[in-house]
């Protein structure tokens, strides 16, 4: 079953297990959502939306889109150009569940646009007003005690390689700096590449901005072979 679903002023056709770019929502990475501006449900066509439709999705990450170049020349005698570059900012989520009726009664939290959106400062808390205090006994000052001074706490190295983690450099075009991307994004170990599927390989293309490296070199067959070893 399909839908098709409004967000950031942009219509998608979507089905369970998609992996789609939309425009910056307010989630983050693992957060659940819900769109609820439904146009269509299989065969039922909303008027404009479908009452009671949804489509929940998980946040995979907070992405930018590709540098755009904006140049703006002036007409003749004025000599003024211009030049900048833009990258839009997107959220990649996948779909999980289409929902015909009984949206409005899910509770999960509604995808709600996240461009220029500014976080606000909790409000501090009003001070209680100070109870009267008694008058003390005069007493004799007493002597102050040396404070002892605290040893100073040795900074920790940190380490150079993750714990258990695979050489990632035993795959065909990993370098070094490519091993650090791929630990970066939490992939240590063969096991865990042999076990991506397509929707898992185009979200770690997007991400990294592999660009088919992933299938290109033939990673996952790789993977499988090194973890038997």
């Amino acid at each position: 079953m399909f839908a098709v679903l409004k967000t950031g002023g942009k219509q998608y056709k979507v089905t369970s297990g998609d992996v789609l770019r939309v425009e910056k929502l307010a989630a983050q990475a693992g957060d659940k959502i819900q769109f609820n501006e439904i146009l269509m449900v299989g065969s039922t066509v909303g008027t404009p939306l479908v009452a009671g439709a949804g489509v929940q999705a998980e946040v995979i990450d907070q992405i930018k889109g590709e540098k755009t170049i904006n140049f703006v020349k002036r007409r003749r005698k004025h000599g003024s150009q211009r030049k900048k570059g833009h990258r839009q900012q997107l959220t990649l989520v996948r779909i999980a569940d289409i929902l015909e009726k009984g949206a409005d009664k899910s509770g999960v939290m509604a995808a709600v646009s996240g461009a220029g959106m500014v976080a606000t400062p909790a409000a501090k808390p009003a001070a209680k007003k100070a109870a009267p205090k008694k008058e003390a006994k005069a007493e004799a000052p007493k002597a102050e005690k040396p404070k002892a001074e605290k040893p100073k706490a040795e900074k920790k190295a940190a380490p150079t390689k993750s714990e258990g983690a695979d050489d990632l450099k035993k795959l065909s075009g990993v370098g070094p700096a490519l091993e650090k991307k791929l630990h970066e994004a939490g992939v240590t170990t063969f096991a865990q590449i042999a076990a991506w599927t397509d929707a898992d390989v185009a979200a770690m293309d997007e991400k990294l901005s592999f660009k088919g490296r992933i299938e290109r070199e033939g990673w996952i067959d790789q993977a499988k072979e090194l973890a038997k070893g």
